[in-house]
């Protein structure tokens, strides 16, 4: 049985990471079919909406997640990348610059998890290690807006 927060938001998680799969594959004309995709799969209507809101958070903002992970992923392009490998980073890069109420850790936790479970034997600790240093830019930029803020 499922309970908490914790295991709906993992659901919606890999729910996201499924839509934004789908969407890499078939383009942005899926995403007026999502809802029906998230409400047939998701075992709720709450699980439903956070999965809809990250997948679209996510393909709105695909230019500026796809830059970071493409400065982070040393001698790859990202057309080289998985599919499952790029959506599951696609999501983890959007959830680290956008929404800093889950924090960087879970995030991270997460991403390996379903990298785990969807991705290939390597795919965990490559999304681990780009995520790490996505994380990194992210901070420093976070710190470098912080300190011109100051300076103003």
């Amino acid at each position: 049985m499922k309970h908490g927060n914790f295991d709906s938001r993992t659901e919606a998680r890999e729910l996201a990471m499924q839509a934004l799969y789908q969407l890499d594959i078939q383009g942005t004309g899926l995403l007026e079919l999502l809802g029906e995709f998230f409400i047939e799969y998701a075992t709720n209507k709450n699980v439903a909406t956070l999965a809809s809101e990250w997948t679209r958070g996510t393909w709105n903002n695909l230019e500026i997640c796809d830059e970071l992970i493409s400065t982070s992923i040393i001698k790859w392009k990202m057309s080289r990348l998985a599919t499952v490998d790029r959506s599951t980073l696609r999501l983890s890069v959007y959830q680290l610059k956008f929404c800093p109420d889950i924090p960087p850790k879970v995030v991270i936790n997460e991403a390996i998890e379903l990298a785990k479970k969807f991705g290939t034997d390597k795919s965990s600790a490559f999304v681990n290690g780009v995520l790490d240093a996505v994380l990194k830019k992210i901070s420093s930029e976070t710190q470098d807006q912080k300190d011109g803020a100051k300076q103003a």
